[in-house]
């Protein structure tokens, strides 16, 4: 049995290179099990020393972290302002959670520690583990509104405020029924179904109150925005042109019904469809209150 050198190893290329340290030792007078046992012992160093620099960065890559907002009662909740600490090294351009309760942003491997906010709810502090080795990983937090109660005593009417135009006005439900109706069509992007919703659009609202629409929406008028707000305190902003058809191609109605039946109480009495939108983040669920406001 010949002794293995440095010369009869260069032979074998790269795996020797990995292995001079070892290129020496003899194997003379081994047994045929022990020379087995030693050819994979060194095929095992091999191995290593050639994923090891994987390792080394899959260990240290980001993850993508997905984290869903619930409140108590296991609805997502949309608007929640997530701060991160320490911050990611690429901070997202949107640290509030979408229509369906979500914030997605890829973190480093780490421990992070999680604040919350939002108008109505508890402000939540906790803390996730970015795991190493993941591709992705999912967190749900959940935040406690200051008062629970159920939709049917949280909304009752929908208030309407227009500034020196009218004084404020509520609309109940049956208001709403008897006024005359549009229908529109959305494609829900998480269901990935149609959603027919029928309701008033917010123009014929305003109108009777004395706001400038059609004809009148010209000059210093078109400077006027509309805040509608959800029952959990969630808030949207639209201009005037886009809920007037005369300017918008779209519709912006306050919706009763969807697909012929009355709004689900996660959503309704009332809600605000707006049609021309990709995302709906604007679709706001049990609206409470639409107000005027001035922005010169």
């Amino acid at each position: 049995m010949k002794r293995l050198t440095r010369r009869s190893m260069s032979s074998l290329g790269p795996l020797s290179a990995r292995t001079s340290s070892v290129a020496a030792l003899p194997i003379s007078g081994l047994s045929s099990h022990a020379m087995a046992r030693f050819f994979s012992a060194l095929t095992l160093v091999c191995l290593l020393a050639s994923t090891a620099p994987q390792i080394a960065r899959t260990q240290g890559a980001a993850v993508q972290v997905t984290i869903i907002a619930m409140d108590e009662t296991n609805r997502r909740v949309q608007g929640l302002q997530i701060e991160l600490k320490p911050a990611p090294d690429v901070a997202s351009s949107n640290m509030i959670t979408d229509e369906v309760g979500g914030i997605s942003l890829n973190l480093k491997p780490g421990t992070y520690q999680l604040n919350a906010t939002r108008p109505g709810f508890h402000d939540l502090s906790t803390q996730i583990e970015v795991k190493a080795g993941s591709d992705q990983q999912n967190f749900t937090i959940r935040v406690h509104g200051h008062v629970v109660e159920s939709v049917d005593t949280k909304v009752r009417a929908l208030r309407v405020s227009v500034a020196h135009y009218h004084e404020d006005v509520s609309y109940t439900l049956a208001d709403l029924k008897s006024m005359p109706h549009t229908t529109v069509t959305i494609h829900n992007p998480h269901s990935n179904a149609d959603e027919t919703y029928s309701g008033v659009r917010l123009a014929d609202l305003l109108a009777p109150l004395g706001v400038p629409v059609g004809k009148d929406l010209r000059g210093e008028a078109l400077a006027l925005a509309i805040v509608a707000a959800g029952s959990d305190g969630y808030k949207v902003a639209l201009s005037i042109a886009e809920i007037d058809p005369a300017f918008h191609p779209g519709e912006v109605i306050v919706a009763d019904a969807l697909n012929g039946k009355p709004l689900a109480p996660d959503l309704g009495p009332f809600r605000l469809v707006v049609t021309e939108d990709k995302r709906p983040a604007r679709a706001v669920r049990n609206l409470v209150s639409i107000e005027l406001k001035a922005t010169n």
